[in-house]
């Protein structure tokens, strides 16, 4: 004699059935949607990186052309700072302290992308004993992003782990992956201010060997505040 199964059985195994299938269509178009973004990420990869080459050996060019007629190349004005807080919070004026407020520079060894014009300018003048700032080559716009990266997401603190965490923030925006995220940000684009703020202000370690001297002292008079050009750099590798 056959024991029949019941028929709430019977509707569970389609069901499990049914979602099992479901499950395995689903899983095969998400396989392709990746492959096809995938490709498409690294397109854009190596269109960065001609980019980068060819802006590189254009300065070099304008340089040897000027050299040989005798001149001066002057480069144009940097548009990027990064701009790293160097002092705590004791003893700071009220004015100053907004400033740092403002450029979310609210814990010492913070630092942040600022886009520079004459009223960022100002406002770096301002906090010149409490910071170190200067222009970031790419190297270091890379370094910051790939390895001190995080996103702020519902207000929250987000490691960057996979290319999905930034296609859902900025994808409207063009920005899919961290190559996007590096290049606007490097060619300070049209939507740097959305990219920037996507990102939470970098925490740094000190520096490898300490500080150089006195740290609200100005870099040009052996201290570690305030502008140092093309030597942030060095700076930024020492606390990443």
């Amino acid at each position: 004699n056959k024991v029949l199964a019941p028929e709430t059985v019977l509707k569970q195994r389609k069901i499990a059935e049914k979602a099992a299938i479901e499950k395995t269509a689903k899983a095969a178009v998400t396989k392709k949607q990746r492959r096809e973004k995938r490709q498409v990420i690294f397109k854009r990869a190596e269109q960065y990186v001609k980019e980068y080459r060819q802006q590189e050996r254009e300065e070099i060019r304008l340089r040897r052309l000027a050299k040989s007629a005798g001149n001066f190349y002057v480069p144009a004005q940097p548009k990027l700072a990064v701009v790293i807080r160097t002092k705590g919070i004791k003893k700071i004026a009220p004015k100053p302290r907004k400033v740092l407020q403002l450029m979310r520079l609210l814990q010492i060894n913070n630092a942040v992308f600022v886009r520079l014009t004459y009223a960022t300018t100002q406002m770096l003048q301002i906090i010149t004993p409490f910071a170190a700032w200067g222009t970031p080559n790419l190297k270091t716009v890379k370094e910051l992003i790939y390895k001190r990266g995080y996103a702020k997401v519902n207000k929250q603190r987000i490691p960057i782990t996979d290319n999905s965490i930034i296609e859902q923030n900025l994808g409207r925006y063009g920005i899919i992956c961290v190559e996007d995220l590096v290049h606007e940000i490097f060619t300070v684009g049209p939507n740097f201010k959305v990219a920037n703020n996507f990102l939470w202000p970098f925490k740094l370690s000190n520096p490898t060997g300490g500080w150089s001297g006195r740290k609200v002292r100005h870099f040009i008079e052996g201290g570690d505040a305030g502008n140092r050009e093309e030597f942030i750099n060095a700076l930024v590798r020492k606390m990443n």
